[in-house]
């Protein structure tokens, strides 16, 4: 029986879209196209992800790799994207209505600590009974470790969970771990139907 539903951040509760990020704060078509791709480069999002790298060494090494008259315009764009992540209509609905049933929810997201920093100024997390950070807790999704920590730290029986996230690698760790998955598509409707249909089972 499922007791407990576990919901990625980015792409399933919020909108991560650095093009709309960056066109918040700069003009130019080809300045904002630039800025995207060296800014966000997953190389050292990933490294935040892991706590590996500082903002500060984001910035430095962006700058290096950009014109200088972005250089200040970057600081501006790192600063803010927190506040640029546009809530996925449904979902907050849908945690909303878990809670209701009596069901428990909890994020589980691969992110850094200038975000977990900020957290709570995100306001769809207040919903959330605990929220796990990669960077904060030094493990990272798809490893069955940052399951585990989850799951640890709250006493949940993996077998009576279901993680749902957009990334299938993350997918593949959590039924691993033996937590039930669902690969989200960006349908609301069709996951809370799902749900739904799971929890009256």
């Amino acid at each position: 029986m499922i007791r407990n539903v576990i919901f990625d951040f980015g792409q399933v509760m919020v909108r991560f879209d650095p093009a709309y990020m960056v066109a918040k704060y700069i003009d130019a078509s080809a300045d904002r196209a630039l800025v995207e791709e060296v800014l966000f480069d997953r190389l050292y999002w990933d490294a935040l992800d892991r706590d590996t790298i500082t903002d500060e060494e984001v910035i430095e090494a962006a700058r290096t790799r950009l014109p200088e008259h972005l250089h200040g315009v970057i600081e501006t764009v790192y600063a803010n994207w927190i506040y640029n992540l546009p809530e996925i209509e449904g979902m907050r609905e849908i945690v909303r209505g878990l809670k209701a049933k009596g069901v428990h929810v909890y994020l589980l997201s691969n992110i850094s600590t200038y975000f977990a920093a900020h957290a709570h100024e995100i306001p769809c997390l207040s919903e959330f009974e605990d929220c796990v950070f990669s960077a904060v807790c030094g493990k990272v999704k798809p490893n069955a470790d940052i399951f585990a920590y989850l799951c640890g730290r709250n006493g949940l029986n993996p077998t009576e969970c279901i993680f749902v996230d957009d990334n299938a690698a993350n997918i593949a760790g959590a039924e691993a771990f033996g937590i039930q998955g669902y690969l989200f598509d960006g349908d609301a409707k069709r996951l809370k139907k799902y749900l739904k249909d799971l929890l009256e089972e």
